[in-house]
């Protein structure tokens, strides 16, 4: 190690601050120097809200100097573009669509109404325990919730084909796709195999995978 000097120690200013100077260290390589604060106030705004700063932003952090970054960071988190921006992460894992995703793709015309709980939650700093409980069986363990209530809109969002004869067949479709999309969602685990045959790497018996099923089978009627 070459050492990096008491120029760039000085930059250290919480334990991960020293875990990356020292790799950098170790490396051979020097910190990236100091963003300007134009670039600085760019980043911060494009990471947390998806937007490009306003006028009145690059006013008081750039030229008046009137506002800290912590103080910009603060007032970003708690714009309501912050849960626009990062409830669009949630609602891709969900699978959230606005039409029944199938060859005759009709419009859910109340769907958005989940899309918002999502952007509130995030927003009020819903804690991920509540979070969950709200769209696995929002309501039925507060069902005078309405916020609750709407979470459960995430057990609409399988495919559908309104004119499918073959009934069954489209059940279980619901089904296996519901059950899927929870355990990869909600257990970080791909169980989809498990469908078929015992798992091979993960702890999950066939009859476990039709166990959770077994819990969304009431909540389809089609």
């Amino acid at each position: 190690s070459r050492g990096l000097g008491d120029v760039y120690k000085r930059q250290v200013k919480n334990p991960i601050d020293a875990f990356v100077l020292h790799r950098l260290e170790e490396s051979g390589l020097e910190p990236a120097p100091h963003a300007r604060p134009r670039e600085l106030l760019r980043r911060a705004t494009y990471g947390v809200t998806g937007l490009p700063p306003t006028p009145a932003s690059v006013d008081a952090f750039v030229v008046e100097r009137s506002l800290s970054y912590e103080e910009v960071v603060d007032q970003l988190l708690a714009s309501p573009q912050y849960g626009e921006s990062w409830a669009r992460d949630w609602l891709d894992l969900v699978r959230y669509a606005e039409t029944n995703s199938f060859e005759r793709d009709r419009a859910k015309p109340d769907v958005w109404r989940y899309r918002d709980y999502v952007v509130r939650a995030f927003n009020r700093d819903t804690p991920y325990d509540r979070f969950v409980t709200e769209q696995i069986a929002g309501d039925e363990l507060t069902p005078y919730d309405r916020d609750a209530v709407l979470g459960t809109g995430y057990l609409r969002m399988w495919p559908y084909e309104y004119n499918q004869v073959d009934i069954p067949k489209q059940l279980s479709e619901i089904l296996n796709d519901i059950t899927d999309v929870t355990a990869e969602v909600f257990l970080g685990l791909g169980m989809s195999c498990a469908r078929c045959h015992d798992h091979k790497f993960d702890p999950i018996l066939q009859q476990d995978y039709f166990r959770l099923q077994a819990f969304f089978l009431s909540l389809i009627h089609i």
